[in-house]
């Protein structure tokens, strides 16, 4: 694998009580992940995609996991993540940087449902060389960085997100 959810998870330190959103869930491996990090807690798997959410309703319940809810929602869109505003403990953001083409308002909606003292996991591609993907371009990790910084978050710190991505977490 080229980037292991799990350590990753780890170095971004949930909380078993933390409320988590996982944007742009795919087919629910951070979700699910999340969610048996935090059983005190909810994940709230938000994706745009109705067959990966469907993936992920089938992995949640053939797991019999009861803190998840997952979603179609509109991650570039203000409110589109159909969550309130400022509930959220814990937002992770995993290859899909490059596929947003509104990184402001992105970053926005992230910014209005994370509580004040809420943080974001952001991993992404750093090098896409030894994959078949249709995936086009990668943001740089000093681009996605000045995205984020420029947008009002605070970058707090790097994480070993292993040797085709990179990792940084970052604070309301």
């Amino acid at each position: 694998m080229f980037s292991d959810p799990v350590k990753n998870l780890k170095q971004f330190g949930l909380g078993e009580n933390m409320i988590v959103a996982d944007l742009g869930a795919g087919t629910g491996f951070y979700s699910i992940l999340a969610a048996k990090m935090v059983p005190h807690g909810k994940v709230y798997a938000i994706e745009i995609q109705k067959d990966f959410l469907g993936i992920v309703k089938n992995k949640i319940k053939d797991a019999n996991i009861k803190n998840i809810d997952c979603f179609l929602g509109n991650i570039e869109k203000i409110g589109g993540t159909l969550l309130a505003s400022d509930i959220i403990d814990a937002v992770i953001v995993s290859n899909v940087l490059s596929q947003i083409e509104n990184k402001d308002k992105f970053i926005e909606e992230i910014k209005r449902i994370l509580k004040d003292s809420g943080k974001v996991l952001l991993v992404d591609w750093s090098d896409i060389s030894n994959i078949n993907s249709n995936l086009k371009k990668i943001i740089p990790k000093e681009t996605a960085r000045e995205i984020f910084e420029s947008n009002g978050l605070v970058f707090d710190r790097e994480i070993n997100a292993g040797a085709h991505h990179y990792g940084m977490i970052f604070t309301r």
